[in-house]
């Protein structure tokens, strides 16, 4: 395992960090949030990404990407993560463009995936129905052939960024299995109706009656959406996690910033032991957040097992996020529960990304699940 960067892979993490923290802040993602149509996402700083080639940094070189690892998207994520910027990253390329390159035709890959480097597409994934709390591989979506591709029926729920989408990744199941369909937000049948959420990211319930898809948006041919999905939910924790080690990794360093500023009793309260434990003990935690993650990273670029690896990453992005935004809120007093204050911001996402695709329990048992089939094949 070697996780000392390239100088490419450096350069592109200060660069989206540059980017990302001047073109971030908490009164304009206040502004983003009131706007009258309804929160969207930062246009004009998506845009800046774009020209500075950071859309597609992970997306090969064929397609007008830069053809970086994964690692590397990844320590973009986190400085997402860090600025909470109301951008959608994680929705457009975890949930939408990799799995188009990896999975889509000639054809798709090149009808989509240069335009969403360009900064002219947004995608996002329709997951989640209601009762499933992880990817539902067992969709109540329907999905029926036509003369002309397929008939999609059904409901989905949390749809992020589905407003601004152009295309939507849906999961649907016919007689022959789970298939994998592109749908467009604004196509005949579908409806969109908001969502509330924890962090304020703009979701939708999306209900699909009778929508037609042609063949030519068609991802995986039902009875291979389970291989895609797969792949995506490895991935998607992972990306997760990173966010949430920025997120968790920034609140603890404004709160170092405030203990050490702060005065009770004639001295700064960073100087309090109770008060420079639980830092400590939220170091700890961000470390182990840090290293997992990376980790996770490193094993999709080797093509290495994943899936316990992503897991772990998880699981710390889940409790050690939990631990470092309720210390952080803690040190900060009173003024920690004020939801006008900018540190409560950096609680909702990491309480956001611990509930999106399985939380800590959910972590565990697939971990166990996974442990358990290694032993089986051991002892047969």
């Amino acid at each position: 395992m070697n996780f000392t960067f390239s100088e490419e892979e450096e350069i592109a993490k200060e660069l989206a960090g540059q980017i990302l923290g001047d073109g971030t802040s908490f009164d304009r993602t206040r502004e983003i949030e009131s706007e009258p149509t309804g929160p969207s996402f930062d246009r004009p700083l998506w845009r800046q990404l774009a020209d500075s080639s950071l859309i597609g940094l992970a997306i090969s070189e064929e397609l007008g990407g830069q053809g970086f690892s994964f690692l590397a998207l990844c320590l973009m994520l986190e400085e997402s993560g860090r600025h909470l910027a109301p951008i959608p990253l994680l929705e457009t390329i975890i949930y939408g463009a990799l799995p188009i390159q990896q999975f889509g035709s000639s054809t798709l890959k090149k009808r989509i995936i240069p335009s969403v480097v360009a900064g002219d597409s947004i995608l996002t994934a329709a997951l989640f129905e209601v009762g499933d709390p992880a990817l539902s591989r067992r969709t109540r979506t329907r999905a029926v052939a036509s003369d002309s591709g397929f008939v999609l029926s059904g409901e989905k729920v949390c749809v992020p960024y589905a407003s601004v989408a152009d295309k939507i990744l849906v999961g649907a199941t016919s007689d022959a299995g789970l298939g994998i369909f592109l749908v467009s937000p604004n196509m005949s049948g579908v409806t969109l109706e908001r969502q509330e959420t924890t962090a304020h990211e703009p979701q939708y319930v999306m209900k699909l009656d009778d929508v037609g898809v042609d063949s030519d948006d068609v991802l995986a041919e039902p009875g291979r959406g389970e291989e895609v999905f797969d792949w995506i939910e490895s991935r998607a924790v992972t990306a997760l996690a990173a966010i949430a080690l920025g997120a968790a990794e920034e609140s603890l360093r404004q709160t170092a910033e405030y203990t050490s500023q702060r005065k009770q009793f004639g001295r700064e309260i960073g100087s309090f032991q109770a008060v420079s434990l639980r830092a400590a003990d939220a170091y700890i935690d961000v470390e182990a957040m840090r290293s997992t993650m990376w980790q996770a990273a490193w094993q999709i670029d080797e093509r290495d097992s994943i899936k316990k690896a992503a897991a772990v990453a998880k699981w710390w992005a889940c409790m050690g996020g939990h631990r470092v935004s309720h210390t952080c809120q803690h040190l900060h007093g009173g003024i920690g529960s004020d939801i006008d204050y900018p540190i409560h911001r950096y609680f909702l996402r990491l309480k956001h990304v611990s509930m999106t695709l399985g939380g800590a329990s959910e972590q565990l048992a697939i971990l166990g699940g996974l442990i358990a089939a290694d032993s089986s094949l051991e002892i047969s």
